[in-house]
């Protein structure tokens, strides 16, 4: 993967910083009200408009590989039933039957031509078209166009599958959307990756510590004493604002040996950590020969669904290749563990009244960048 300009300033921003032995800093220090995470009403408003009204990742390209290929998926609280067309497309309907509200599709994932209520039997083909019901003359006076299954906005981007839950009336520009990052997620070719491994976790947690675990590395060498501390400068690293998303580029140790090669000659992504944050709630996390790709859900105040993917370039060919993967996935999942038990600490100490606010300080800039994409997408300033 070649060196962008974009990486090269990255590069040149943060040799500047290490020379100076300081990092990134905003104007001041930021003072987040608690209530931002323990209000029931706001916790109301984000799922109404951070996750029914903006793009979340769902899947990767190879889970609807072929025609009538589908998933269902539950986790954002509305029933998605996802599947790839005769013509190569992908879409995505709620899955509800519009006769009776039954679900259409029970299985998590399969092959099918058409999807068959188990209720009534009413079935749908792979456009949502309602193409067959049991004993048609007694709804003759019915227009079984307008009875189609309910479209949601879904896209096939950057080798993953995109859905917006709810109906939209208005057409949604996704490549406008994530056009800010496109150059970069664009030549990671995750379509031609594969799934290592896949895993779902219930957490203890509001959707946003979990988020925010991501959006600084401040904590690295505290949090992650045995693990990432070693793996990354410390606390050195570079925001780049393209908002409302957030592309944090991590160097690791021998980044700094950059200094004395040409710039042509740059190899960022052998020195970088990137975390892509895709507002609200999807990350593109980029390792130096592989990607994981994390969604965030919420399903309660206090709880979340973190849900990732661990991409990597091809198969394993050898068990030396497997023991490779396997090595980076156990260490990853103890990183992230680590994050998950303080999460789950910092919600158990919300109600008791320690803190009125959270202090982000001038160098947390994904923090910062975060809060107030969130502030502007509940007052609509923010919108797809």
């Amino acid at each position: 993967m070649a060196t962008t300009d974009e990486e090269r300033d990255i590069i040149r921003q943060i040799l500047d910083l290490t020379e100076r032995n300081t990092t990134q800093q905003l104007d001041g220090v930021m003072a987040n009200p608690v209530t931002n995470y323990t209000d029931p009403a706001r916790f109301e408003r984000e799922v109404a408009v951070l996750f029914r009204q903006f793009p979340l990742v769902i899947a990767h390209a190879s889970d609807l590989a072929s025609a009538g290929d589908f998933i269902t998926h539950d986790e954002t609280g509305v029933p998605m039933l996802v599947t790839r067309t005769g013509e190569g497309s992908v879409k995505a309907y709620l899955n509800v039957c519009r006769h009776r509200g039954a679900r259409v599709e029970g299985e998590a994932c399969g092959n099918s031509r058409r999807f068959t209520c188990p209720y009534h039997a009413w079935n749908y083909d792979l456009d949502g078209t309602l193409v067959g019901m049991p004993q048609p003359f007694g709804f003759e006076s019915i227009d079984r166009s307008a009875h189609s299954l309910v479209e949601l906005p879904a896209f096939e981007r950057f080798g993953l599958i995109w859905v917006v839950p709810s109906r939209q009336d208005r057409d949604i520009d996704l490549a406008g959307w994530v056009a800010p990052l496109e150059e970069h997620l664009d030549g990671l070719d995750l379509g031609d990756h594969v799934i290592f491994r896949r895993w779902s976790l219930e957490k203890q947690m509001s959707w946003r510590f979990v988020v925010e675990a991501f959006q600084e590395c401040y904590h690295f060498c505290s949090a992650h004493r045995d693990t990432a501390c070693s793996n990354y400068l410390d606390n050195q690293s570079l925001f780049l604002h393209h908002g409302p998303h957030v592309r944090h580029a991590v160097p690791l140790p021998q980044a700094i040996e950059l200094r004395d090669q040409p710039e042509e000659q740059w190899d960022f992504r052998g020195n970088f950590m990137t975390q892509n944050y895709v507002f609200p709630a999807n990350f593109v996390q980029v390792m130096t020969d592989h990607v994981y790709v994390h969604t965030v859900l919420p399903t309660g105040p206090g709880t979340s669904i973190f849900q990732c993917m661990m991409l990597i370039p091809e198969t394993p060919a050898t068990e030396k290749a497997e023991r490779y993967w396997q090595k980076n996935y156990d260490v990853i999942r103890t990183v992230f563990d680590e994050d998950f038990a303080i999460g789950e600490g910092i919600q158990q100490g919300l109600g008791t009244g320690a803190n009125d606010h959270f202090v982000f300080g001038t160098y947390e800039c994904g923090l910062h960048h975060g809060q107030r994409a969130i502030d502007d997408a509940l007052a609509g300033r923010i919108s797809l």
